[in-house]
Order: structure tokens, then sequence, then C-alpha cells
């Protein structure tokens, strides 16, 4: 069987056929492509040209830019495989610059300290954080936009999903390099990985992407990996892992990865969107019929608060580690050949 990634105009969304797209996608691939999405051209292009300066900065005034206390979820970093090659550079934003704003917000304040590490701006330009946080805030209204559609594609009321009243979410850029080194050693598949493999913690994740080259894959029910077309105006919706804990399993989370080509470099902009904090989720009744084995109630704040903890247990080198103990700023080194120097 051949799979397609659908392009889903969002104004065409009261047609049956329509309806009946967005049931086969998200049962079966965990992705979507969407046009119409109301996500003003004018934000996203001039987020995306205020990011380009930024990560064209030189590495030195980027550095300044890395958490001071060393959070891997905050501000500027860059990631090197295990050679020092230079595999994606991020920039991160919290929902929330400070634990003060949460708890102004509205958050209560046995969550708040999820926001005790501040995010980090640049001082010449003071804009991006507007910018940013407006197209964060245009794509929480999107995600919940899709919500709604993915539940009337189940022949559902729009409200189906119950996602409280101060949902969670937070913003990252990946800037990825052209990847021009010889070799095979860390291939897989004959691609290099410069993303692994994985499905988001999210409910749902907005996704733009811009490149020269198709280096997002998505998994299909067959194992086979599919290039996720770059469609100019379009953006990418992943259903993570807990709409697939909602529904059951029965609408899939979008297990994706990024692999190295092309003659440029592409740069994704994720918005990973949540139920607040203190929603519980677990298989709704629409969709328990089928079992809930593997889908036990779960807390948003179990699933989010120890992030930081679970992700440099897997993933953290030595040092990085260390920075973080000792709440300080993490840069990691990069060899001599590598692209970001």
């Amino acid at each position: 069987m051949s799979y397609a990634i659908p392009v889903i105009d969002l104004g065409r969304t009261g047609d049956r056929d329509v309806l009946e797209v967005v049931r086969a996608a998200t049962e079966e691939l965990g992705v979507v492509q969407v046009v119409g999405h109301g996500v003003p051209e004018s934000l996203s292009g001039e987020f995306s040209e205020r990011m380009a300066r930024l990560l064209g900065l030189p590495r030195a005034e980027k550095a300044r830019l890395a958490s001071p206390t060393g959070h891997p979820y905050l501000g500027w970093r860059q990631w090197p495989d295990d050679f020092g090659r230079l595999e994606l550079e991020r920039f991160n934003v919290a929902q929330f610059d400070n634990a003060g704003d949460a708890r102004a917000a509205g958050l209560p304040a046995e969550y708040a300290g999820l926001y005790a590490h501040s995010n980090v701006w640049p001082q010449d330009d003071p804009a991006l954080r507007d910018v940013t946080f407006g197209y964060m805030e245009a794509c929480r209204r999107l995600a919940e936009r899709m919500l709604g559609l993915y539940a009337r594609a189940q022949g559902l009321a729009e409200d189906t999903f119950p996602v409280g009243a101060l949902p969670h979410f937070r913003l990252t850029v990946n800037d990825y390099p052209t990847w021009t080194y010889p070799g095979t050693e860390d291939e897989t598949d004959g691609a290099k990985l410069l993303l692994l493999e994985h499905s988001d913690d999210s409910a749902i994740t907005i996704l733009a992407q811009e490149g020269v080259y198709e280096g997002l894959q998505i998994q299909a029910p067959d194992g086979t990996w599919l290039p996720v077309p770059v469609v100019p105006g379009a953006l990418q919706v992943f259903s993570g892992n807990l709409l697939a804990r909602w529904t059951a399993g029965r609408l899939r989370p979008g297990r994706h990865r990024v692999v190295a080509g092309g003659t440029g470099t592409r740069r994704s902009v994720a918005v990973f969107y949540y139920p607040a904090l203190d929603t519980v989720v677990e298989p709704l009744a629409p969709f328990a019929g089928g079992g809930t084995s593997g889908f036990e109630p779960l807390l948003v704040w179990d699933h989010v608060k120890d992030r930081v903890r679970d992700y440099l247990a897997e993933f953290g080198r030595p040092d990085q580690v260390t920075a973080w103990r000792e709440s300080r700023a993490y840069v990691a080194g990069l060899a001599e050949n590598s692209a970001g120097r």
C-alpha cells in the first residue's frame, strides 16, 4: 500500500471528503499539511527573518544567548555528533519568560517552578520577543482548531478533547547545516540522521519548514520513510503521544526524523502544544471500546516536569550534565572542520 501526506485547506473542512482524508491521515500517518491555517504570513515571515538574523550571528555572539543556567530547552545551543561535527543548532523559547509571568497569567503556584529558568533574548533585537510570542499564540489557536477538526473527522463533537483553561506550549527552532563530510560510519539506511526518529510528547505539534531539500521524513505503518514535501505556505501538523493516549491509539503519533541532504541548510520551527498542566489525559469514552491497555491516566504535569532530567540522562554529555548541576552556561565544543565554527 502506498501512502501520501495530504494537504488540507482548512477553508474546506466542511466537506465530507476532506474529513475522510483527515481521518485516514491521522489514523495511518499522524501528520497532515495545512493551508488556509490562519497564521498570518506577515507574522511568520517577520519571525523567520529575525530568527535567520540571530542564527547568522558569529558563534561567539550566539554563545551569549545560551541559557545562563545550562537549561537545554531554553536559549541557543549547538548539538554536535560524536565526532564534533554540528548536526543541529537550536533556539528554544518557553511559554512564559519566568515564574512570575507564569503566575501572573494564572498558572497555579505549584507548577510555576517549571519557569524558574528564564527565557533568553538578544539585546540587539528587542522586538524578537513580541514577534515570537505572537507566533506561538497563533500556533496555539491553530493547534486547538486542529483538535476540533480531528474530533469532527471521527464523527465527534468539536470540543471532544479537553485542553483546560491554560494549555501548555513551547517553541523550538531547529537549524540544520549542509552535511558535506565523507564517510558512512554513522549513516542509517544510506542517510545521515541529523535528528533521530521519534514521536513528540505533545498532543499536537505545529511545524513550519524552510529549505531546499526534503529532509523531514514521516514513518508509514509499513515502516518505510516518506519525505514531507516542502509546500510553500503550508504548516505541518504532527499528532503527538498525548493525542494517541486520548484516543487509545486510534490516532497514530507521527513518528518522524530528519536526514541530511541537498546543498543548503534547512530550518524548522516547532510549537509543541499540550493540554493544561492539571489535565489528566486518558482514553476518552468514544475511543475506549477497543481497549485501553498501555494508555493509563497521565497528569500532564507529571508528563513534562522531569523533561530536563530525562533528556540529560539519555543524551547529555558529561560536561553538559556538569554545567547543569553547577547552574552555568553550556556551549558544546565543535571539531575544527565542523560547520558552525
